[in-house]
């Protein structure tokens, strides 16, 4: 900043979430929503707050404090069956967590020291965040400013990303040269955030009518993925093909003409580091690299798990206290992981879940008439589809940094689908009154 105050932006950032707190608990909880969303996959700037008390915490904390801040205020919840859904999951993955434990798994998960409750506590952190955004967003203010945030957010992390990936040379491929990114558990991940809302905001844009707006918004997007091609990851980039070609299927049908022509002319497009990326899957003896094979032997370890026990798995999160393939402690995909852990009974709530995040997207998208409400719910569906292509190359789901604002879309399509719904009994009302006054302009 040129006078050394970006040293103190941590603490400040830190300072802001216990005043938060304050403001959630005594009338404003929306706020405190508002304060929370930049910050859910910013995980390399809240890995500052632990020098400060409580400050591996204060997420956490201020996701609650909005909670008990809106239930005081009397707020409730928007009639949803995914708030069940997480409920059940819930519950069962902690009873299968002592079902591990019964099977000599993993240690029993009683307290906070407890490898399998931290892992299961830190999950349940993403329901609670989508609890805490359907109690507090109530009307259409709230949706609209919602996305705005998610925007800034997502440009925040954009700039973070372009900056570490255009200060190398990527003239060719270079695997060492991959950083962790904004989320800090590796590009990977950034890539599965990054692929997931450039969709939502493309959805957005579909719909946005103000031409400023709306080159904005495409901007961002273009901006996205544009990070998204230098984390070099092959998961994100099928994601964005499969999203893009929905998009052209459910609004643009131009999009699969461009789609055609570039799958055809890719390697002549992309930067050359990029294409390397995507070709290094076989090398030149038709082998599959080293990456590839190892996947290829965790699924086929996983498969003699999943026999074994193939209707309640081993156990949740105790996939990572066994010894497997290079000592990597996930399956490199996360419906193979479900299933070794919470077999099919964990895979089918799972498939339910993902069946009630796209019906409501959907719904949003094609019954609302408000714009907003409709390119709300197509970039939902985006994204979610984003969401389910990425986790078939690895576990991009239970990391609060990749979906925790996802689901804080989710609990505010919930809202909006209510709104939604609401909006032509208020227009009907409306016209009664005005038709009571002077029955001629019922017919205006």
């Amino acid at each position: 900043m040129g006078l050394g105050l970006i040293h103190y932006v941590p603490l400040i950032a830190y300072i802001g979430f216990w005043i938060m707190c304050a403001v959630s608990l005594t009338g404003r909880p929306l706020l405190g929503l508002y304060y929370l969303i930049p910050f859910l996959p910013y995980r390399t700037m809240r890995d500052h707050f632990f020098d400060y008390p409580l400050g591996g915490n204060v997420l956490t904390i201020l996701v609650i404090a909005v909670i008990v801040g809106a239930l005081l205020q009397g707020k409730r919840l928007p009639k949803s069956k995914l708030y069940w859904v997480w409920l059940v999951f819930g519950l069962y993955l902690y009873i299968s967590m002592w079902y591990g434990t019964a099977l000599g798994n993993g240690p029993a998960p009683l307290w906070i020291t407890d490898i399998t409750f931290v892992t299961w506590k830190d999950y349940m952190l993403i329901p609670l965040t989508f609890v805490a955004a359907g109690l507090v967003v109530e009307d259409r203010k709230a949706v609209r400013t919602v996305i705005i945030i998610s925007a800034i957010s997502l440009l925040v992390i954009d700039r973070s990303c372009l900056l570490e990936s255009m200060s190398r040379s990527w003239a060719n491929f270079d695997e060492d040269k991959r950083d962790g990114g904004p989320l800090g558990y590796g590009s990977n991940q950034t890539a599965a955030f990054l692929a997931q809302f450039a969709m939502f905001f493309w959805g957005v844009a579909e719909f946005v009518k103000r031409r400023k707006y709306k080159l904005i918004c495409y901007g961002l997007v273009a901006t996205t993925i544009f990070a998204t091609m230098y984390t070099f990851s092959r998961g994100a980039y099928a994601a964005l093909l499969i999203s893009i070609a929905l998009l052209g299927v459910l609004k643009d049908r131009k999009l699969l003409v461009i789609g055609f022509v570039f799958l055809l002319t890719w390697t002549a497009v992309v930067p050359t580091a990029v294409r390397q990326r995507v070709e290094m899957t076989q090398n030149s003896n038709g082998q599959l690299e080293a990456s590839a094979r190892e996947r290829v032997r965790l699924w086929e370890a996983a498969q003699e798990s999943i026999l074994s026990s193939p209707m309640l798995g081993s156990g949740f999160a105790t996939y990572q206290l066994t010894q497997h393939v290079d000592n990597l402690r996930d399956t490199h995909n996360w419906y193979v992981k479900v299933l070794v852990e919470t077999g099919i009974v964990g895979l089918i709530i799972v498939l339910f879940m993902f069946q009630q995040m796209l019906a409501l997207a959907y719904r949003l998208f094609k019954k609302a008439e408000d714009p907003l409400y409709r390119g709300f719910g197509l970039g939902l569906l985006l994204a979610t589809c984003s969401c389910i292509v990425a986790n078939c190359f690895g576990d991009r789901w239970t990391y609060l940094e990749i979906t925790g604002m996802l689901w804080v879309l989710l609990g505010t399509a919930i809202r909006a689908s209510h709104l939604a719904e609401s909006e032509p009994v208020a227009e009907l009302a409306t016209v009664d009154s005005v038709a009571a006054i002077n029955p001629y302009m019922a017919y205006r």
